[in-house]
């Protein structure tokens, strides 16, 4: 079964680090921290990792994960473009539990699954993920548990729902118990088309609808 290492302890740290970006590198799974929930994660730009997730999680492709990010110049990058309600909502929310939905740039070489040309972008607060993300570059990670399941809360918990179909778990501690917000900003590129809270999470639509303008949003 696949190793837990215990971020607290500087070498366990360093040691689970090393081991976690070989695991991505060759298109296995990592289980890591974040300011939300336990998450499994395996390089986005990697097809056959992103489906070894999905098929990890017994989820389809019309389920695609969402992808964590370094920072925003990322989301730059990924993004076809990104209108200033995102903005203003990154620079508010970010680093943090926000998940945007945008339209992906199409020059993308990538396949998370039935995306329909979108993808969902998040730039997490927890130390460990963000010192990963700064190495291996965006992640696609989806919460540790099966579908239809509750997300682990610890490292340890995520090791009896995957056992050695994860390569490296990092713990950092207890996990949250509520996941990230989810809105959809693929409509703002229409006239008239307003931002769209998918799922309320840790922050609330009200939080949400104060950046954007009432006006603005769904």
């Amino acid at each position: 079964m696949g190793p837990i290492y215990d971020c607290a302890l500087e070498a366990e740290l360093l040691a689970g680090m090393r081991l976690a970006r070989v695991a991505i590198g060759r298109g296995e799974l990592v289980i890591v921290p974040t300011d939300t929930v336990y998450g499994i994660a395996a390089d986005a730009f990697n097809p056959t990792a992103v489906q070894r997730l999905l098929d990890a999680k017994g989820r389809t492709r019309s389920s695609p994960p969402p992808v964590l990010l370094p920072g925003i110049p990322t989301m730059n990058a990924l993004a076809e473009s990104v209108p200033d309600e995102v903005v203003a909502l990154v620079q508010k929310f970010w680093p943090g539990a926000l998940t945007v939905i945008l339209a992906a740039q199409t020059s993308l070489q990538w396949d998370l699954g039935e995306t329909r040309g979108t993808v969902a972008l998040r730039m997490p607060s927890n130390r460990v993920v963000l010192e990963l993300l700064a190495e291996t570059g965006p992640l696609a990670v989806s919460s540790a548990n099966r579908a239809g399941e509750v997300p682990a809360a610890s490292a340890a918990d995520a090791l009896t729902v995957f056992g050695d179909a994860v390569g490296v778990y990092l713990d950092d501690g207890p996990g949250g118990s509520v996941s990230s917000t989810i809105v959809d900003a693929t409509p703002l590129a229409t006239p008239g088309g307003k931002l769209r809270i998918v799922r309320e999470g840790l922050i609330l639509a009200s939080e949400i609808r104060d950046v954007v303008g009432a006006d603005r949003c769904e």
